[in-house]
């Protein structure tokens, strides 16, 4: 046996004596993250279990990790289901996949029959061929030095897992590139970008009446008379200042993500630990409570499931999105979307023009200033700002001071410079332990362009 061939059967070895170590909740735990993850790749990217396993399914949160490589999974083309077996004595871990709202983790034991699904797609005005709605026309030449945009990008690609770029100048992209098994049609999870997908959907709503960031928060189980949490506004929930507990900062929602629970049971019910709008804490609660309270403002499940696609999405030409719900039908818009590159990019757009897109208002005027403006308590961190659900970029001196973007795990970035007219996606699949530093990559970007 030769030096790799041993390292192998060593790692193997000892996932398998982690899988048999586990508790059985870890174990149900890793069968929902591999059923989910392989149904979402599967069905709505397009992408083999085997790049899954090299791509979604490595470099894992430390819990999952040693146990994926020993749970089989099993796909259902028909059906469009994964499961995952991981106890002899209880039934699989089951993802069942919908067209647009994606895969929903079922329970144990339960079944697909009753899942939400979307009884609208998108009209054929909306898939006018030109961009930015389709692909026709995307391309320009970059108003700067190309050869040194390209090689800033190539370089993207040889130090990092990065799996796509997509730069936008003055409405067209001027540089594009994709790693192998990935392209501009092959949508990716967008993790925590997904929280700036809530707050331009809450955009949304308050433009159409539906909803009040200023107002409290629209959560059924807080409306009791002398519940404390009713004080807590959907802006404090965009800002992170919600003042509810969480066990450790980031909030880690397995529970919901890949355990089968859904948000009504158990995101609601977390007490308050501080004044709310005091206190930043960095949650995927506050994000979960922000859409939940939308459906409640929206009050028909119906459309409530359409909203982010016939309200935002469809409207901007964001045609290859997904937005996944629990298996009641809400959706988890913390974390789980999956879009791709030039989708990140037309939302990009979207803000570059404050909330207008072809003459059609989408977000209440200053949207864009609300969303990157910090309010109240901040993050720790030095030299690290938040808006409302979106970050700011703007402690360097080569970095305008009016950028800020969209972060997600594993090197998800949309980055808008509205001052330059520029929108800077990347892509990646960086492991755990690892990070893509977009600082620098915006910086350099930008040196390239005129």
């Amino acid at each position: 046996m030769n030096g790799n061939s041993l390292v192998a059967a060593l790692m193997l070895l000892s996932s398998a004596a982690a899988a048999a170590d586990a508790d059985p909740y870890t174990r149900a735990l890793a069968a929902g993250y591999k059923a989910q993850f392989i149904c979402s790749g599967v069905f709505n990217a397009g992408r083999t279990p085997e790049a899954i396993a090299r791509g979604e399914l490595a470099g894992t949160q430390e819990n999952v990790a040693p146990l994926l490589a020993d749970l089989e999974a099993r796909i259902d083309e028909t059906a469009k289901t994964v499961s995952v077996s991981f106890d002899p004595a209880l039934p699989p871990r089951i993802a069942a996949w919908r067209p647009w709202l994606g895969c929903s983790g079922l329970p144990i034991g339960a079944t697909a029959v009753n899942l939400p699904t979307l009884s609208v797609s998108p009209p054929q005005f909306l898939r006018a061929p030109d961009w930015p709605y389709g692909d026709v026309g995307a391309e320009a030449k970059p108003k700067g030095n190309a050869k040194e945009l390209a090689a800033t990008i190539d370089e993207a690609f040889a130090k990092s897992s990065t799996t796509g770029v997509v730069i936008v100048q003055r409405g067209r992209i001027v540089a594009e590139k994709y790693a192998e098994g990935f392209g501009r049609h092959v949508p990716q999870r967008t993790w925590s970008a997904a929280k700036s997908i809530t707050g331009t959907l809450i955009g949304v709503a308050a433009h159409q009446g539906l909803i009040d960031p200023a107002k409290p928060a629209p959560v059924p189980e807080w409306q009791v008379p002398g519940d404390p949490r009713a004080a807590i506004t959907t802006d404090n929930l965009l800002r992170m200042a919600s003042g509810l507990h969480s066990d450790f900062a980031g909030n880690r929602t397995d529970a919901i993500y890949f355990g089968g629970t859904h948000v009504g049971e158990n995101v609601p019910g977390q007490p308050l630990e501080a004044k709310p709008g005091t206190r930043f804490r960095y949650a995927n609660n506050d994000t979960l409570l922000a859409a939940y309270g939308l459906r409640a403002a929206i009050g028909d499940d119906a459309k409530y499931n359409a909203f982010p696609f016939t309200e935002l999405f469809w409207k901007i030409g964001m045609t290859h999105t997904f937005a996944e719900t629990d298996w009641r039908g809400n959706f988890i818009l913390s974390s789980q979307v999956w879009s791709t590159a030039r989708d990140f990019a037309r939302l990009g757009l979207l803000y570059l023009n404050d909330g207008v897109w072809n003459g059609e208002r989408l977000l209440p005027e200053g949207w864009a200033r609300y969303v990157s403006t910090p309010s109240g308590p901040q993050p720790a961190e030095e030299g690290v700002s938040y808006g409302a659900t979106f970050w700011l970029l703007n402690t360097r001196d080569d970095i305008p001071k009016d950028t800020f973007g969209a972060f997600g795990n594993r090197g998800q970035f949309i980055v808008i410079v509205p001052s330059r007219n520029i929108v800077i996606v990347r892509r990646g699949e960086d492991h755990a332990g690892t990070r893509f530093d977009i600082a620098d990559f915006v910086a350099s970007v930008l040196k390239t362009l005129k």
